[in-house]
């Protein structure tokens, strides 16, 4: 077994999940065109000769397309984590590959909506069993740094939008000139996800995956859910949906928020330069920022999310891309450790939690970003696209209350302590 080898390898099964996410992002248009228009306009949904009602269940069945990524990979994040036990971690992993590859290929030769809805449905397991396997394996590998490994590993997930989000965005540059727009169509950017997929399947081939922290100390299946059922971890669960809907929630709106209040197309470069920013930090500055307690670096982080997210009316308010830009910058500062951290306090704080706890931790995260897009649309419809966000920032107001809290309550006990399991 190599370790590096398999870190290696889960980081690149990351950037083939994140890669999903920007490349079905960019040619969900090129969805709505080939397959939801024909959907509505060909069934019994619509009436002929009204425009309006086909209009609005375009983006009704586009969100369908988009959304069901996001449960099948809250699902096989929360059913993927009971299984790395039984099953193992390398046929899960395994399977991932298989689902992301299989998913890809159903859907550039999709013949309809439901199909390709299947596919989405397919590829956004695969993503889940990434996660679900993933973060318990390198919480087994590196026992001794798990918040830092972590936390580098989270890092391909911004790294791999960028890398989808450039490639998809070059693709449709070169479509541009008319000679080249079938060999760089939608179906080429999708096959892009088929990369990272072989090369992440050829890298664990053969490799021997370590039993979870959990199965070589010897926690039984009970002790597991008696650890799921301490007040830390429940409130782990809780706060999950906070920063999660924080973090994923504004990204999902970002682009399309500053095409409404700005009147100019380049929102999409808000989204990318926050996700340079969260790359750079996690990869090269995880093992500084957390010599300090992980609760504090919450605590400590969440006011700059507040004021970022309170910001960008301001920057509405004054037209400014600027202001714009710099709210982003606040904000993506402000999440950038919050998601790998949450995953490292439940290993260090809940081990006996096992797979199970880093699943319900991930998983929901993951259900919080499906449940905040419509939040996020419902404030957007009440109150306008310029105080959507503003609103927002209550969010990460409530997280550094809590950690805050938190931080003193385990500083009052001597501090942050890592609970460790002896291997039997």
């Amino acid at each position: 077994m190599s370790k590096q080898r398999l870190f290696v390898a889960s980081c690149i099964a990351l950037v083939a999940t994140s890669m999903s996410f920007a490349i079905r992002g960019d040619i969900l248009d090129a969805f709505e065109e080939e397959f939801v228009i024909p959907h509505v306009t060909g069934g019994e949904d619509v009436e002929a000769g009204d425009p309006a009602l086909q209009d609005k269940l375009v983006k009704t069945y586009a969100g369908h397309i988009a959304g069901v990524a996001f449960f099948s990979f809250g699902l096989a994040i929360l059913f993927g984590g009971p299984l790395v036990d039984l099953l193992g971690m390398g046929r899960l992993l395994r399977l991932a590959a298989l689902c992301h590859c299989g998913g890809t290929l159903l859907t550039i030769f999709a013949p309809n909506f439901w199909v390709l809805w299947t596919a989405t449905l397919i590829i956004g397991a695969g993503n889940g069993l990434v996660e679900a396997v993933c973060n318990p394996l390198i919480a087994t590998l590196y026992p001794e740094e798990k918040g830092h490994k972590l936390t580098v590993f989270h890092a391909w997930f911004p790294g791999g939008l960028v890398i989808g989000g450039l490639l998809a965005f070059g693709f449709t540059k070169i479509a541009e000139y008319g000679q080249f727009e079938l060999a760089f169509n939608w179906q080429c950017k999708m096959a892009l996800l088929l990369i990272p997929t072989a090369v992440y399947a050829a890298m664990i081939m053969g490799q021997e995956f370590p039993a979870t922290e959990r199965v070589a100390a010897g926690v039984s299946f009970g002790g597991m859910l008696r650890a799921a059922v301490r007040p830390v971890f429940i409130t782990l669960f809780l706060v999950m949906w906070l920063t999660a809907a924080t973090e994923l929630g504004t990204g999902e709106w970002i682009s399309n928020i500053y095409k409404d209040v700005m009147g100019r197309e380049e929102g999409i470069l808000a989204l990318v330069w926050g996700s340079i920013i969260m790359y750079v930090l996690r990869q090269f500055f995880s093992r500084p920022v957390h010599k300090i307690a992980p609760t504090a670096l919450i605590a400590l982080t969440a006011p700059i999310a507040a004021v970022g997210l309170f910001l960008f009316h301001h920057a509405s308010t004054t037209q400014s891309p600027f202001w714009f830009f710099f709210a982003a910058t606040l904000v993506y500062v402000g999440v950038c450790f919050w998601w790998p951290t949450m995953l490292g306090i439940a290993a260090e704080r809940c081990p006996r939690t096992g797979a199970l706890g880093l699943a319900v931790i991930g998983g929901a995260g993951s259900l919080a970003t499906w449940v905040a897009g419509p939040v996020m649309g419902r404030i957007n419809d009440a109150f306008g696209p310029d105080r959507c966000l503003q609103i927002w920032a209550i969010l990460p107001a409530v997280v550094m209350v809590v950690f805050g809290l938190v931080y003193v309550t385990d500083r009052a006990r001597g501090g942050y302590e890592m609970e460790k399991l002896t291997t039997r």
